[in-house]
C-alpha cells in the first residue's frame, strides 16, 4: 500500500517517525513536505498535496491512502477534505481511526501531532491503514449522498424533507 504524508511544523518529528516506522513496515511512502523545520510554513499546501495524491492514485486503481498532520489535526483534515472526492476523518483514538474506514471509507486520517505520544499516534495510524471499508450497504449509501452533495449541491429527496425546529429563548414576564 502506498501511504501519501503530509505535516506542517507542529508535526514534522512525529512525520519523520511515522515515515520511519511505516517504511520498515512494509508501507511505500509519499512525504509530500514540509523537508525541514519552519515555525511559520503553512499546512494548507503540505495536505492538499497529498490528499489530491491519494485521490489520483485511487483513481488509477492503485491501493492508497493519506495520513496528514499538525498540532490538533483539525486544520489538515479541513484541508484535506477540500479536495473533491477525499474523505478525511480526525482519527484521536484506535475506534475513530478505525470506524473511518469502516463506516466512512475515509482515504485520508488526520492524527494531532501535539495530541499524542509518538508510538500512540503510531498505533492510530497502523489502525486506519489496516482497516478495509465495511461494504455495508448503509455506510455505502450515506457516502453516496456526501459525494452527491459535494457534486450538486443537494442530496435527492433528503434535503427537501428535513424541517429544522425551532426553540426560541424563553423570554422573561
Amino acid at each position: 500500500m502506498r501511504v501519501h504524508i503530509a505535516t506542517d511544523h507542529a508535526g514534522l518529528d512525529l512525520s519523520r517517525y511515522l515515515v520511519e516506522e511505516l517504511v520498515a513496515a512494509g508501507y511505500d511512502l509519499v512525504d509530500h513536505g514540509p523537508a525541514e523545520y519552519d515555525a511559520l510554513d503553512d499546512y494548507p499546501a503540505f495536505c492538499i498535496s497529498a490528499a489530491r495524491a491519494v485521490r489520483e492514485d485511487r483513481e488509477a486503481g492503485l491501493d492508497s491512502l493519506g495520513i496528514v498532520l499538525g498540532g490538533s489535526g483539525n486544520g489538515e483534515q479541513i484541508a484535506a477534505n477540500k479536495v473533491r472526492g477525499i474523505r478525511a476523518a480526525l482519527a484521536w483514538n484506535l475506534d475513530t481511526a478505525r470506524l473511518a474506514r469502516q463506516h466512512n471509507d475515509a482515504q485520508v486520517a488526520a492524527v494531532g501531532g501535539r495530541q499524542h505520544p509518538r508510538e500512540e499516534a503510531l498505533e492510530i495510524v497502523k489502525a486506519f491503514l489496516a482497516e478495509p471499508f465495511s461494504g455495508e450497504e448503509r455506510h455505502a449509501r450515506r457516502i453516496g449522498q456526501v459525494a452527491e452533495y459535494e457534486a450538486t449541491g443537494t442530496v435527492a429527496g433528503r434535503l427537501e424533507e428535513l424541517r429544522p425546529r425551532e426553540f426560541p429563548a424563553a423570554r422573561e414576564a
